[in-house]
This record gives C-alpha cells, structure tokens and sequence, in this order.
C-alpha cells in the first residue's frame, strides 16, 4: 500500500469517500423533493383540516385512555368490557367538555353587551390621561378607534368557538371514537406481530404512543390543578364566569409557550371591566404566580424530557399547526409533532442523528431496534390479559 493510499487498514474504502450507489439522486435534490413533498403534503392536510383534525383527536383521546384500559385489563377485567369502559370514559369527557364550553360561550355573549357604558368610560378617562401627557387630538383620535371591545371580544369568542367548531362535528368524532375504540382492543397483538418486521417503525409508533400518553396526562392534571386554583381566585376577586376561564386555563394548558398569555388576558380585561384597574393587576398577579410556582417550576420536572423537542421548535411547532389546523392544531401541536419526528426520524436508523439536534435535553441511550420494539412487561401482561378477555 503507498503512503499516498486512503484505504484503511483492512483493504475498505474510508465511509466518507464511499462511492454513490448507481442511480442515487444527490443529497441536495433528495432534500429539494423532500420539502415540495413537506409543502404539498401541508397544503392537502389544510385543504382538509376539517377532517384531519377531529380524526387526530380522536386518536389523541384513545391514547389517552389506554392506560385506563390496560390497568382494568390487569385487573382481570375482559378485553371487550374494558374497552367499553374506556370508550364510555372519553366519550364521556368529550361532551362534557363541549357542554361546558357551549353553555360559558352563550353566557359570555350575554354578558359583553353589559359594559359597553363602562368601557366607554374607560376610553374617556384613557382620552384624558394621554391628552394630559400632550397627544393631541388627532393622535388620540387615531389610537383609540384602535381599541373596540367588541372587536376584542369577537376575536375572543371567534377563538373560543373555533374550539366549539370541532365539537359541532360531534357525531363524527364519537363514530371514530368507536371504531377506534374497538380496534384499540387488538391492536397490541397487531403491534407485535408487525414489529417482527418492522422493528424500528413499530418501536418509532410505540415511543410516539407512550410520549403522548405521558404528556397527555401530566398537562391534564397540572392543567387541572392551575385551573382550580385559578378559579378560586376569580371567585375571590368575584370576577363573572369564573368556570368559563377556568376551562380556559386547562385547555390553554396545552398550548406551549404561549397558553398562559391566552388563558390570563380575557379574565383580566373582564375584572377590568367590572371592577377597575385594581381587579385587573389582582388577576394578572395570580394567575403569573400561579403559573410560575406550578407551570415553570413543577410541571418541567415531572414531564422532564419526554416530549424530545427544544423550546424553539416547539414554539415554531406551535404556530406551524395553529396555522394549519387552527385552535384545534394549538391545542394538539405537541402530539402532532411526535407522530411527524416518529415517523420522519425515529423510523429510520439514518436519521436517529436528527433527534439529538432536535431535543429539549439529553439524550438517553438508544437500545438495539429488537429491543426497543419489544413492549415492556406490563403491555405484554395486558395483551395476554386481552387475549384471555377474549377467550372468555
């Protein structure tokens, strides 16, 4: 061998002067193809948001309740029975939650022709305290036809029925439910038999599982935590509909980054209107303490680093499915994203690199693909549970 030679010590080419496989395209063109795929793939799920997203809830919901189903499963509790239990859990929750919203919307709209008068007097004394800083007429003039409570309130209540919106679907998300429901009783079984194939897809699509069930249910219990407390003290303050920006705060709870913001500003704006500057500064002060000793410093710690996703790309994941989907996509982003870095990266053994550039955190140790395919020992006592379920 010269001393010239680039070979390595056993005879093979290094990996970096490897020769292109015949007929492969280039990187860069893979990667053109790649994101007019991406652009295409999101202008079809928009053209058909309205089906895409209450189907995806669905899915997210039996997620959900999967753990419910597997513990009554470990319990000796047959396979159909338990998932009729579950199926009437989550269906139960759905239309209470639209129950809930239906009514505190229908009630909000009643309430907001009531403070027209103080609002109006809120605008003179505003007209006031900028003219005594020495903003002229015109200036005050051109701000404050800026400031309309009903524009505000429609926006809010435009939001808020956006969220309605999916439940006026309500019949096609209880008939995905079913049908979903009662494939979710055989599924793990189809799970491991396709994982004989399949190792890493299925393990990709168990991580995804297991992520969302995770995050699911630690937002759901700190969502309901912050909104109890929230609305104990809306009820102090004796601010109006305190249930309905309770519902509020546990649904924006979900919303990365940015749900605090959307949870406080209606409430405060309302204690504005109704008591003055004073309940309005009391509300924000809560609700920010509230949110730093629960949602900044507790809840990080127990979900740790199970999402996978920096605090950057879940931001731009955020805003990326609420313009897609709408309310709905913010409310689901986290769970959206999983499902794509699932079956984008953690698919593919090439492109489990990607992950550690993506990350929030640390990675831990990749298993073998067999291994991570394999279901940890509860999942394989419930699938036996199932089976037995059946038999019976």
């Amino acid at each position: 061998m010269s001393a010239g030679s680039t070979d390595s010590p056993d005879g093979r080419m290094p990996a970096a002067d490897a020769p292109t496989a015949p007929g492969a395209l280039p990187r860069g063109v893979v990667v053109l193809l790649g994101t007019a795929g991406a652009v295409v793939t999101a202008a079809g799920i928009r053209s058909f948001a309205e089906i895409v997203g209450p189907v995806f809830l669905a899915l997210v919901l039996t997620i959900a309740v999967s753990p419910l189903r597997r513990l009554l499963l470990r319990r000796g509790v047959k396979g159909w029975l338990a998932g009729l239990i579950a199926l009437v859990v989550v269906n139960a929750f759905l239309l209470g939650v639209a129950a809930m919203l239906a009514f505190s919307v229908a009630e909000l709209a009643g309430l907001l022709p009531t403070y027209q008068d103080k609002f109006a007097e809120l605008v003179a004394d505003a007209r006031g305290w900028l003219a005594g800083l020495g903003v002229g007429q015109e200036q005050l003039e051109a701000v404050l036809q800026k400031f309309d409570l009903g524009k505000f309130f429609d926006i809010l209540q435009g939001w808020l029925s956006g969220l309605l919106g999916i439940f006026s679907v309500l019949a096609f998300i209880v008939a995905v439910l079913f049908f979903m429901g009662i494939d979710a009783v055989d599924f793990p079984g189809r799970l491991r038999q396709a994982a004989q194939v399949k190792p890493d897809v299925i393990a990709a699509l168990t991580g995804f599982t297991r992520g969302t069930t995770r995050y699911l249910i630690v937002s759901t219990v700190f969502g309901v935590i912050v909104a109890a407390f929230d609305v104990a003290v809306l009820y102090l303050l004796d601010i109006p509909l305190p249930w309905l920006w309770g519902l509020l705060a546990l649904i924006t709870n979900y919303i990365p980054n940015v749900g605090f913001f959307i949870g406080v500003i209606p409430p405060a704006l309302l204690a504005l209107l109704d008591q003055g500057w004073g309940a309005l500064l009391w509300v924000i002060v809560l609700y920010s303490v509230i949110n730093f000793i629960i949602q900044s410093i507790i809840q990080p710690k127990v979900v740790g680093d199970t999402v996978g996703l920096s605090t950057t790309l879940t931001f731009l994941s955020l805003v990326f499915w609420a313009w897609l989907l709408g309310p709905l996509g913010a409310v689901l982003a986290i769970p959206l994203s999983l499902l794509v870095k699932a079956l984008l990266l953690d698919a593919a053994p090439s492109t489990h690199w990607l992950a550690g550039l993506i990350a929030g955190g640390p990675l831990p140790e990749q298993a073998p693909p067999a291994a991570r395919a394999e279901p940890p020992p509860d999942e394989v006592a419930a699938e036996q549970a199932e089976q037995a379920g059946h038999v019976g």
